[in-house]
């Protein structure tokens, strides 16, 4: 059998559409993707009520606790991302991507009456929510040590972050709509029953491994199983190697710069372009979502062109080049918005600023698997919590940065943005590598003996 011929390893987005649809990663990436949406309308479903709930209620501890009430949520994000990474070999990283969805849009379907009973109860339902779901990007990169082929890995990663993108868009212009036209508490019903939907249909079709699945054909879980690295046998992870790696702590650098440098700019744009331009962007204006659709396609076009690339190049040059080129483009485009006189060139020019982290995303991101498929989620939780410090840290930073939204302090903001920028970028390429780390390389080379003293034997025999 020809596998090659059957299932040839880039033509990913290019197959017919028949075919694509057919293959079983492509569903896997697609319903993974859907489940990132659900999760970021768990999480925003309360960003994009508050304003209505804090109108009803009325009273001073609303209007005190209101960053705290958002920012609770970022608490227990920050508890569980290497948790999941740690448990999801041995619970079955698909068992808790369906748990961590449903416990968080059962949360959802509770915060109307949370917010009944107070600030309190409010805040509690946040911390909860974020803890279930910090396990979930650990647990796809689990996921995907099985499922995505080396050559493929770049645009399944990137199809399931492609949720980000929908769930925020959708937040933002669904929520809004249903606030306007329904109540504030439509919200939270509707994104909890739709998630609690999905986990059934996850739960009932998608398995942690091709051999699991029984609507896989046998030519694609061939091709799979043969196009992987080996990830069976980690009895533990190797944490001194993990937390001492150069490699490691480039991605976790890059994405600490990346979160940092997008949030500022996500965050202060509108309050930009209103104190510059006197330019009012509602919470679902197109103006506000640009950035986000923007992202959707910049990520279809990374995922596929650094899988094309990693055949033509080597592994380490395709993500040191995405992940530079998303930060340089970044501090182009952001100071280019920064600096024309226009509000809607500006905001042209910042969400393509955003947009450009889709490259980076095809770098560092994907970068986990390359390194050490066995640990890939244990240390994609560890670079997420990184990252989520990043999250609680910005705002404060480019708040204070900003009291008085003078033209003098814009500048400065964008300053610093654009040197934390080049930092991850610097750090990046010094130290990133594609290659397998030295336990990996020790584990392989042992594989390969053993299977060459097999060979020998039956020879002999």
């Amino acid at each position: 059998m020809d596998l090659k011929k059957q299932e040839p390893l880039s033509d990913g987005i290019a197959a017919p559409m028949w075919k694509f649809w057919k293959r079983r990663r492509t569903v896997v990436a697609m319903m993974a993707c859907l489940g990132v949406q659900f999760m970021y309308l768990n999480q925003l479903s309360f960003n994009v009520t508050l304003a209505s709930i804090t109108k009803e209620q009325g009273n001073e501890e609303w209007l005190r606790m209101k960053n705290y009430l958002v920012s609770s949520y970022l608490f227990g994000y920050l508890l569980t991302q290497i948790i999941g990474g740690v448990l999801a070999p041995k619970l079955g990283s698909t068992k808790m991507i369906a748990t961590s969805i449903a416990g968080s849009s059962v949360l959802t379907l509770l915060t109307p009456l949370a917010s009944y009973g107070g600030v309190g109860w409010l805040i509690a339902i946040r911390i909860l929510q974020g803890t279930f779901q910090g396990v979930v990007f650990s647990c796809l990169h689990e996921l995907w040590t099985r499922w995505a082929p080396r050559s493929e890995r770049a645009h399944l990663v990137l199809t399931a972050l492609d949720g980000i993108q929908m769930g925020t868009v959708n937040a933002l212009c669904l929520g809004d709509l249903l606030v306007e036209f329904v109540s504030w508490e439509s919200v939270f019903y509707i994104f909890g029953i739709f998630g609690c939907i999905w986990c059934f249909f996850w739960a009932r079709t998608i398995k942690d491994r091709p051999e699991k699945d029984q609507y896989i054909s046998q030519a694609e879980k061939e091709f799979i199983l043969q196009s992987l690295d080996d990830v069976e046998g980690q009895s533990k992870h190797p944490w001194k190697e993990i937390l001492t790696s150069p490699a490691v702590f480039a991605c976790a650098v890059a994405n600490f710069c990346q979160i940092w440098g997008s949030n500022t700019i996500l965050a202060k744009l509108p309050s930009f372009l209103k104190e510059n331009f006197n330019y009012e962007v509602a919470p679902s204006a197109f103006i506000s979502t640009l950035p986000y659709l923007a992202t959707t396609i910049a990520l279809k076009i990374a995922g596929s062109q650094a899988d094309r690339l990693t055949g033509l190049c080597t592994t380490t040059q395709v993500r040191r080049n995405f992940t530079c080129a998303a930060f340089i483009a970044q501090v182009i485009f952001m100071l280019a918005g920064a600096l024309v006189l226009n509000a809607i060139q500006t905001s042209i020019l910042m969400s393509l600023a955003v947009a450009m982290r889709a490259l980076g995303w095809a770098g560092y991101i994907v970068n986990l698997l390359d390194l050490s498929p066995s640990s890939a989620g244990v240390m994609m939780g560890l670079v997420g919590t990184v990252g989520t410090i990043a999250d609680i840290t910005s705002p404060l930073v480019t708040g204070l940065l900003t009291p008085n939204s003078t033209v003098d302090e814009w500048n400065v903001l964008f300053l610093i943005t654009a040197g934390i920028f080049l930092v991850g970028c610097f750090v990046y390429w010094i130290l990133a590598s594609g290659e397998l780390q030295p336990r990996e390389q020790d584990k392989r080379q042992i594989q390969d003996a053993e299977s060459s003293s097999i060979n020998d034997f039956s020879t002999n025999l």
